[in-house]
């Protein structure tokens, strides 16, 4: 009799291996594990969560919000409730389970809520980190890339088979891919790195066509990148796919295997609250292909991407900050206009793009001499440090040589991707109103004493002893380092709860206007049936 095991039960086989874990080491699947306290939201308890050792406090609260349940949660066993499935499909490729478990591991990719939660109805979609792909000294490795495309869009098929709305395939973290490349965001070996990178992701999903679209020009081909190899293979796929889609007919939305849905390769958005959890969890530095608009890491140090870009240069850390302080910035920050050149670069090359960003055109009061007053290279400013409610952030302000205040950075020492989304947004928004003449006193107005998010006591700086939310301690402090205005703790013009005059009564018994005279008569229960 033959002993060899017959093929439906090999994938049972490496669904059993895959599970069997150390658990006295720690360990699953040659990855050492860890236990910590992560929560999405801080005003939420914490979660229990099992991630690998070396995944951040930001990684494992993106975890615990995708993770099925409210209890403890581990990769493990959240990761098999989807790569489960595919490990017993009888028509899943060889090693098909093995290949999307080490994407997610070393945080190549991963999926969006909906395939975590095994949501039915709900297209898959995956989430691409670029920059996993690039190698400082490696260059970039192609053919990881593309079998990495391949096997995404087999696991999307097999996910979802007879699905009529469209999977999505979001490629993200551009801007860190390039700079593991040494390349900067704002140049043209850059955008042509990006454009063929889009290319190999969308033939990849649709090998038989290439995407048309209106505003796309006609014949399309991938430009010449400095990477080795890359254009040469790009552009022979790019050719390969037209000339197929040409000869059936066939469109991008529907050439793919009988009975399944079509699938659309884009790119991650700030807007795109789904996608910002996986963002997370992979580690993605700037969603989508979007710039790095700081050198700098949450927690104040240089960020991953800065640190290649300055190996690219030759340069160290204590180097690069002498030149900055001598006025010479060596990382530089891709304004809106180079982030609308890319887009126009790589549009052609993707099923569906966000829209690109333009120059903010703010009807506000212009500045003296007109327009936008930039601030100086080397500036002042201070560093502050709060907790608001048990809350830590760090307030960072850049002031002109007069003394006014320019620029300010809001960022929580903690906190989920959409909460410092938003105090970024807030910040840059701040940030180019008071350089185009909006005066601090109107931001003050409108925010001070905002509700929105934790409030509560106020550690660590005197100016403010209490604040209702992040925005109002800020903004308070900021009136009393520039204005002169020491706000108090409640507006003016609150008007506090009237307090009853007695307790609540139980049982909401009525009160005595006044006593009879004699003996006084004690209220009791009495039962009725």
């Amino acid at each position: 009799m033959n002993s060899q095991p017959t093929r439906r039960a090999l994938p049972r086989m490496r669904r059993k291996q895959m599970l069997t874990k150390n658990r006295a080491a720690s360990f699953w699947n040659g990855v050492r594990m860890r236990t910590l306290a992560a929560s999405p939201d801080p005003d939420e308890p914490p979660r229990m969560v099992t991630v690998p050792a070396d995944w951040d406090q930001d990684a494992g609260a993106a975890f615990a919000a995708m993770a099925p349940g409210t209890g403890r949660a581990s990769l493990a066993d959240a990761s098999m409730l989807w790569v489960g499935p595919l490990a017993d499909h009888p028509q899943a490729s060889h090693g098909l389970a093995t290949r999307l478990l080490d994407l997610l591991l070393r945080r190549a990719a991963a999926p969006l809520p909906a395939v975590w939660h095994g949501l039915r109805g709900s297209a898959p979609g995956f989430v691409l980190n670029l920059a996993a792909f690039a190698q400082p000294e490696g260059g970039l490795e192609i053919d990881d890339f593309v079998q990495a495309c391949e096997t995404l869009a087999e696991a999307m098929h097999l996910l979802q088979p007879s699905g009529q709305t469209p999977c999505s395939l979001l490629l993200s973290n551009l801007d860190a891919c390039l700079a593991a490349l040494g390349l900067d965001y704002d140049s043209d070996p850059a955008r042509a790195v990006a454009a063929c990178l889009c290319a190999l992701a969308t033939t990849a999903m649709h090998p038989h066509s290439v995407p048309s679209r209106p505003g796309a020009s006609a014949g399309s081909v991938p430009p010449a990148s400095p990477v080795p190899g890359l254009t040469r293979f790009a552009l022979a796929r790019w050719q390969e796919a037209a000339l197929r889609g040409r000869r059936s007919g066939r469109s991008p939305t529907h050439e793919l295997l009988p009975e399944t849905g079509p699938i659309e390769t884009g790119l991650t958005a700030p807007g795109h609250a789904l996608a910002s959890w996986t963002d997370a969890l992979l580690g993605v530095e700037a969603c989508g292909a979007a710039p790095l608009f700081s050198p700098l890491r949450p927690d104040g140090r240089l960020a991953a991407s800065t640190l290649a870009r300055l190996a690219a240069r030759g340069m160290s850390p204590e180097a690069a900050l002498a030149a900055s302080l001598a006025g010479n910035p060596v990382v530089a920050i891709a304004g809106p206009a180079a982030t609308e050149t890319m887009h126009r670069a790589i549009t052609p090359f993707l099923d569906r793009a966000p829209e690109a960003p333009t120059e903010v055109q703010a009807p506000m009061r212009a500045a003296a001499g007109g327009g936008r007053r930039e601030l100086p290279a080397r500036r002042s400013g201070f560093t502050q440090k709060a907790t608001v409610g048990g809350h830590a952030i760090y307030l960072r302000t850049g002031e002109y040589e007069d003394g006014r205040l320019g620029e300010l950075s809001i960022a929580p020492a903690r906190g989920s991707p959409v909460q410092r989304g938003l105090l970024e947004a807030v910040s840059q928004a701040v940030s180019l109103g008071l350089q185009h003449g909006v005066p601090l006193e109107s931001y003050v107005e409108t925010f001070a004493y905002a509700r929105l998010g934790p409030g509560g006591a106020v550690e660590g700086d005197e100016a403010v002893g209490s604040a209702t939310s992040t925005l109002d301690y800020v903004f308070r402090t900021l009136a009393h380092a520039y204005l002169g205005r020491s706000l108090p703790d409640q507006p003016q013009n609150a008007v506090p709860a009237e307090e009853p005059d007695d307790a609540l009564l139980p049982l909401d018994l009525p009160r005595e206007t006044h006593r009879p005279s004699g003996p006084r008569r004690r209220h009791g229960l009495r039962l009725v049936g």
